[in-house]
């Protein structure tokens, strides 16, 4: 007698505690050959990196010299903390003996680091924001890092890294790890949106939910309200109509992983303008908009300055910033809209 094999429970269980971050990148990409093996590999250096910081962020209030300010600046002019340092350092360490970088271009650092033993055969970039919402870090709520990953073009003589200056569309991976109750990695390689949890007895990121799509339309809208003032009338415009409106929860955290994170799966939109102060916002277009947009995309959503897509801004330089419009694709139409309609205003067009 024949049938249908069902697997039980235990057995799904057992599949999901193998399906490993590396496996997984390898099934994705259903090959073994050596670009597969580099993706895979690249992945589970960020993994590790991802793991020492959670350790470290565990221990934090237990260990000296871990929270507070260093006295230093970062490029940005922005006061450094000493796990922003201590998390730089780590992404440069993990990657160090890899074999697979060259470079990794932080946003802690005014020119991108250099691994010369691992250039002539490196082919791959690492950007990456290494503590996001470092002001959460004293008080113990929630911070991220973000990564993106791309092929590095040329033989970059200069050291300037040039070829870094492109579009978004160029990246071939990004993705953020989320530190909270639980240690999260949040993935694409272009093909989906995919999470994995960090089980910590068996020091693995597991697959935790496959082929995420974010909703059409959600209820949450995420900004810093307190700039309120200092924006352009076209926000004040958009936030005027969702107090006024039915259906529009606020939520904003202080760490933009965080607020990704949860508008991702409930669906809304994120946003974070500019201001009188600065013009083109505080978000850094290589190491936090653009990863954070090829996800989104990737999900099934968008990601705007607001009049273009995050995507295809080509930044004029390392730390180029540009505004964020985030999330579902109707909250992000709707925010546009509003954008929009104040621009044909100010060209006196009905």
């Amino acid at each position: 007698m024949t049938g249908t094999y069902t697997p039980t429970d235990h057995e799904r269980a057992l599949d999901r505690d193998c399906t490993t971050l590396s496996r997984h990148v390898l099934e994705q990409l259903n090959s073994f050959g050596g670009d597969a093996q580099d993706l895979s590999a690249l992945m589970n250096r960020i993994a590790l990196a991802g793991k020492l910081i959670s350790r470290r962020l565990c221990r934090a209030g237990l260990m000296a010299d871990t929270l507070g300010f260093t006295g230093e600046t970062n490029v940005q002019g922005e006061s450094v903390k000493r796990m922003d340092l201590y998390a730089n350092q780590v992404f440069i360490s993990a990657f160090k003996q890899s074999g697979l970088v060259c470079r990794l271009a932080s946003e802690e650092m005014e020119h991108p680091y250099y691994i010369p033993e691992n250039c002539p055969i490196g082919r791959y970039t690492l950007l990456y924001d290494p503590i996001d919402g470092s002001s959460n870090v004293d008080i113990n709520l929630n911070v991220g890092s973000i990564f993106s990953i791309r092929q590095q073009e040329g033989i970059d003589e200069t050291g300037e890294a040039l070829d870094l200056l492109q579009p978004g569309r160029k990246q071939l991976a990004a993705g953020y790890i989320l530190y909270g109750p639980s240690t999260l990695l949040v993935y694409s390689i272009g093909k989906g949106v995919h999470a994995f949890i960090l089980d910590p007895s068996l020091g693995e990121f597991v697959l935790f939910a496959e082929d995420i799509t974010i909703p059409t339309h959600g209820p949450v809208y995420s900004v810093n309200e307190g700039n309120f003032w200092q924006w352009e009338e076209s926000y004040r415009d958009y936030i005027r109509y969702v107090h006024r409106h039915e259906g529009y929860t606020g939520r904003y955290s202080g760490a933009l992983v965080g607020d990704i994170h949860r508008i991702l799966f409930q669906g809304g939109v994120f946003l974070y303008p500019g201001t009188t102060k600065d013009p083109l916002g505080k978000l850094r277009l290589l190491y936090e908009s653009a990863p954070l947009a090829f996800l989104m995309e990737q999900a099934g959503g968008r990601a705007s300055t607001g009049t273009q897509d995050i995507m295809d801004v080509v930044p004029e330089k390392l730390h180029a910033r540009t505004p964020l419009v985030i999330g579902s694709k109707d909250n992000v139409a709707l925010v546009e809209s509003f954008i929009g309609e104040r621009a044909r205003q100010d060209r006196g067009e009905d």
